[in-house]
């Protein structure tokens, strides 16, 4: 059974005076009428806004710590972007294929979730307590040789691998839920209030929360360990997943082998030249916005702006962006996804060239910046269903894990480069936005040869996802 996203069937003619029945929409066995998708939207965003308070303020917090105990711009790079790529290169595909084909009475998806949130507060609160666990360490295991700040650090990779551990497994599966119970007309409208309630997190956090950092980290990392906690449990315990046909590689819930399963994934994946141009396209794009995010607050700090003005100036960019949510998310619905994308690609390495050598004080910094967030969150909230409207429905979170594995191995490899670089130029933080343009003209000519196979399979009215 495909996953339907047309409305309803409908119903038999109305005799003279009888109230016209509800509108209706479905996804799979799952049908809504008006007032369960409004229902089902507030759960997931509930979830979301939990969700994404984790995303937003973690970053920034263990930047803040990592430099505080005077780690490198290459530790830093491993830290924020090689470990997760790592573990999502491993982990990821192993996830996405066994949720794809696992049934449950729970589903497929949320039995995952659940399991993993716990981890992930336990490590957010590891995170903010690592200079207490690195002298306990000291005490225990009287490591000689090994100053405080190295403790520090080694304690707080242990924390972030674990925290790792359980994100990589959440994102895995978090996007492949709402693919399972959302009808697909709204994904678009849909992914634009999740934007926007991602914006608000962002806002609550850089604005009002950030300042705070340099001193109380460690309340604030358990403070958003147990919102996302709560938050994201809840959601799952309420939000309900319909039912699914048997897989048809499994046969009486035996699983294949893990080589066979292995061989299945990569020939499902990677044989075809037109998944290949999509996972490229998709993992370029994703490349484009790394060296500015990755060093924003480095390059800020090394024009003298502070901690809170950075908040601030990140305050800003989500309220535009927040203003701008829904409407593209309406546009990514009218017009198709990919189409809005390599606009706002485009927009974006245009300002890239510009900021490159312009981005020399703190007000030109500033301008550059917030115009970074907003086009990059532009780019983010268009093709946020980009994935579920290109690859097979039944078989989207394999796929969605296969561009994650590819896009690990291009974030292993760039982000202690990109390190390397600055660390040779003397952190000379303003050529993140020269690698950022040119990331993006590579990007625009990817996602324009997607959108010319595209076409040929169909566009916007006719594509059907090729098996």
């Amino acid at each position: 059974m495909d996953l339907e996203t047309d409305t309803a069937p409908s119903d038999p003619p109305l005799l003279d005076g009888q109230p016209p029945a509800p509108q209706r929409w479905s996804i799979g066995t799952l049908v809504y009428t008006k007032w369960q998708l409004v229902v089902l939207f507030c759960w997931l965003l509930w979830g979301d806004f939990a969700f994404s308070m984790k995303d937003r303020s973690v970053g920034p917090l263990a930047t803040l710590v990592i430099k505080k105990f005077h780690a490198s711009d290459v530790l830093l790079s491993i830290f924020l972007v090689s470990l997760p790529a790592a573990v999502g290169m491993i982990l990821g595909p192993i996830i996405s294929f066994r949720s794809d084909r696992h049934r449950s009475r729970w589903g497929r998806r949320i039995p995952y979730l659940l399991v993993t949130t716990p981890f992930a507060v336990l490590a957010m609160v590891g995170l903010g307590f690592s200079p207490e666990e690195a002298r306990f360490a000291r005490t225990l295991l009287g490591a000689h040789g090994v100053t405080q700040n190295e403790m520090v650090l080694i304690c707080f990779g242990l924390c972030w691998s674990l925290f790792e551990i359980a994100t990589v497994a959440a994102n895995a599966v978090f996007g492949a839920l709402i693919n399972d119970v959302v009808p697909h007309e709204f994904l678009g409208r849909f992914y634009g209030l999740f934007r926007a309630l991602s914006l608000i997190a962002g806002m609550l956090f850089n604005y009002k929360l950030l300042g705070y950092a340099d001193v109380h980290y460690s309340m604030l990392f358990l403070g958003v360990g147990l919102l996302y906690g709560i938050g994201f449990a809840i959601m799952c315990l309420v939000v309900k997943e319909g039912e699914y046909p048997p897989p048809d590689d499994i046969v009486e819930g035996h699983y294949p082998n893990p080589l066979d399963s292995a061989r299945l994934y990569m020939k499902e994946c990677f044989t075809s030249s037109y998944y290949l141009w999509v996972i490229w396209a998709m993992v370029v794009a994703g490349l484009v916005f790394l060296p500015v995010n990755l060093y924003s607050l480095p390059f800020a700090q090394s024009l003298h702006v502070s901690v809170k003005t950075y908040g601030k100036y990140l305050a800003i960019t989500y309220a535009i962006s927040l203003c701008l949510a829904y409407l593209l998310g309406y546009l990514a619905d009218r017009f198709h996804p990919l189409r809005i994308g390599i606009a706002a690609m485009v927009l974006y390495g245009i300002v890239m060239f510009w900021g490159g050598f312009s981005a020399v004080s703190p007000k030109l910094y500033a301008i550059v910046f917030i115009a970074h967030g907003v086009l990059s969150g532009t780019y983010f909230t268009c093709t946020a269903s980009l994935g579920q409207r290109l690859f097979p429905r039944m078989r989207f979170a394999q796929f969605a894990s296969a561009a994650g594995l590819v896009g690990a191995i291009a974030n292993m490899a760039i982000a202690p480069a990109i390190g390397i670089f600055l660390d040779s130029t003397h952190h000379a933080y303003r050529y993140t936005y020269h690698m950022g343009c040119a990331f993006a003209v590579l990007a625009v000519l990817l996602l324009l040869g997607v959108h010319s196979r595209f076409m040929n399979l169909g566009g916007p009215k006719a594509y059907v996802a090729p098996e």
